[in-house]
């Protein structure tokens, strides 16, 4: 074990492996090779973790599961309110920012939120979902010109995710599209209009909390807005945004990159495309692997020190903000013998990661991008086979800021679309 409590030490505050790290476009964009350089300098390290926010930053597998799951690294701010007020950091404030939900809530309050939603996520009913994903799938095939280029997130990774939490949901077509551009402009925590976005995502889901209100429909928002109103001791107002604004985001921004990650990665290895299009049982188990190699999620949600402790042979204060990084973690993961974790294999049996997290915030909705995930490559693989990239791969533009990690487009070559069946 890496991380014990710990009450003084000499190294408080010094930074691990020189000077703060800084999660900008830069580093986003030269991820690879940036975490391999801190995973050889120790498996912690001092970072911005936000602009103007700095705290600590842990990179390697091991330490990384145990974080997760310290008792004294906790989601409740309080202890570290001065640092986030200086840095006027938005993403965690109930009533004005992403707050109020389940992965910003410790014990009880986690376990009774987690409970509200549980039921719409569990696998049997995701399962349940299986038909009308391959359907929203084969549309969007159809939709495609039959031969030539196409930004494959504008046109598949991104609208596919999208329209099931949509359908889900049951948010009005003329509200997707604002939802899709605000959540994922919330989450790039550099951008100049992030704190505007995360200001009209609020107002966005208060208006349609408002509008279920007003005409409940048979979907978890009307449950949870009659769960609100019914039952004032199961959830709060703030609760009551803060878990609309999570579902919304956290059932299609993930799914959106680990889609567009994974077919980036294929891209990248023709060799590896070739062998999915022509094994496509191996896809299944090729989703992991791409869960592992680039996780879309690089950065766990902050956990805040609730106490002094000791992580990785570094001091931490209390009150000083940890971030996880996920991605960094699961190339370190384990691996048989003579394998390596920086090489992409989509034949490499029971890929071990953390892209879901792990501990009492494990992903509640992992099912449900597993089963978009895999069918969704399934029906590109299958329909349009011998994609190629329309750009030099280095070319390629991530998000430049915050947790989620992906390609902004992906221009490709095809042709031609095969039919259905």
């Amino acid at each position: 074990m890496r991380c014990t409590d710990r009450t003084r030490s000499e190294d408080a505050g010094r930074p691990a492996g020189g000077s703060p790290v800084h999660l900008d476009a830069a580093f986003k964009a030269d991820a690879p090779n940036r975490y391999e350089a801190l995973r050889r300098q120790g498996p912690v390290h001092r970072a911005e973790l936000y602009p103007g926010l700095y705290g600590w930053l842990v990179v390697d597998y091991d330490l990384a599961r145990e974080a997760l799951t310290h008792p004294a690294l906790l989601k409740d701010p309080s202890p570290a309110a001065d640092a986030l007020a200086a840095a006027d950091f938005v993403l965690n404030k109930p009533g004005v920012g992403l707050g109020g939900h389940m992965l910003e809530a410790d014990g009880q309050d986690h376990t009774r939120l987690r409970r509200l939603v549980s039921g719409v996520f569990t696998p049997h009913r995701t399962a349940g979902l299986a038909p009308r994903v391959r359907q929203i799938a084969e549309d969007l095939i159809d939709a495609m010109a039959s031969r030539g280029t196409a930004d494959l997130v504008e046109s598949f990774t991104a609208p596919l995710p999208m329209t099931v939490i949509a359908e889900l949901l049951s948010i009005p077509d003329e509200h997707r599209a604002r939802f899709r551009l605000w959540s994922r402009k919330a989450l790039d925590t550099a951008a100049e209009d992030h704190r505007s976005s995360v200001a009209g995502l609020h107002g966005l889901v208060r208006r349609l909390i408002d509008e279920k209100r007003a005409r409940p429909q048979d979907d978890l928002i009307s449950a949870l807005v009659g769960a609100r109103d019914e039952d004032d001791g199961r959830l709060t107002d703030e609760e009551l945004v803060g878990t609309c604004i999570l579902m919304v985001i956290a059932g299609h921004d993930t799914t959106v990159n680990l889609l567009g990650n994974a077919l980036l990665g294929l891209l990248r290895d023709p060799a590896q495309l070739r062998l999915l299009e022509g094994t496509p049982d191996l896809i299944p188990g090729a989703v992991e692997e791409f869960l592992r190699y680039d996780s879309s999620v690089e950065v766990a949600s902050h956990r805040y020190a609730a106490r002094d402790l000791e992580l990785g042979g570094h001091f931490i204060p209390r009150g000083s903000i940890v971030g996880i990084a996920l991605w960094s973690a699961n190339r370190d993961a384990p691996m048989p013998a003579g394998e390596a974790p920086s090489v992409l294999d989509v034949s490499r049996p029971a890929a071990r990661h953390l892209a879901f997290g792990h501990g009492i915030h494990h992903c509640l909705g992992a099912p449900l991008a597993r089963l978009e995930a895999t069918t969704g490559l399934e029906v590109l693989l299958r329909r349009i086979p011998g994609l190629e990239a329309a750009v030099p791969l280095d070319e390629i533009d991530w998000i430049p800021s915050g947790m989620i990690r992906g390609p902004l487009s992906l221009p490709v070559r095809y042709g031609p679309v095969l039919p259905r069946g």
